[in-house]
């Protein structure tokens, strides 16, 4: 997978991480110099940046989406990022009540956006629907920069 913004990339450097915390994207770690600590927060707030630069987005956007937002959200809006990449709760399988209609598997896009494929469709395989799912995020990062 090609990330739309090339920032994303790499892992963050240490220089990178400090002109995160300058400019208000991760909170201030605990102690200064060689004796700052950085915490579960922090990670989680690292996460949420890269996973929202990889889908195109500027680090003043992505400031604003994370400010005040509490431990548990932000916690819950990076799982739900990582899950489809790791495999946990990629797929959901759904059947109506009455089983008249076929299983589907549910892969979620991005925020407000799902992919819903029938589970007897050669493209419900898991490599299938893992590059679908990618293709998908890539095009709507190139959309959001035209």
């Amino acid at each position: 997978m090609r990330p739309t913004n090339t920032s994303a990339r790499a892992t963050p450097s240490a220089r990178a991480i400090r002109f995160y915390v300058a400019n208000g994207l991760l909170d201030h770690p605990e102690g200064k110099g060689t004796a700052a600590t950085y915490h579960y927060r922090h990670l989680l707030q690292l996460l949420a940046i890269k996973i929202r630069q990889r889908e195109g987005q500027t680090l003043d956007i992505i400031k604003g989406e994370l400010a005040d937002v509490q431990g548990d959200q932000l916690e819950k809006r990076v799982a739900t990022a990582l899950a489809p990449a790791l495999g946990v709760g990629a797929d959901v399988v759904s059947r109506a009540a009455d089983d008249s209609f076929a299983a589907w598997r549910r892969v979620q896009i991005a925020d407000g956006i799902e992919l819903h494929v029938r589970e007897d469709s050669p493209a419900a395989r898991e490599s299938t629907l893992i590059a679908i799912r990618e293709s998908a995020r890539a095009a709507l990062g190139r959309e959001e920069h035209r």
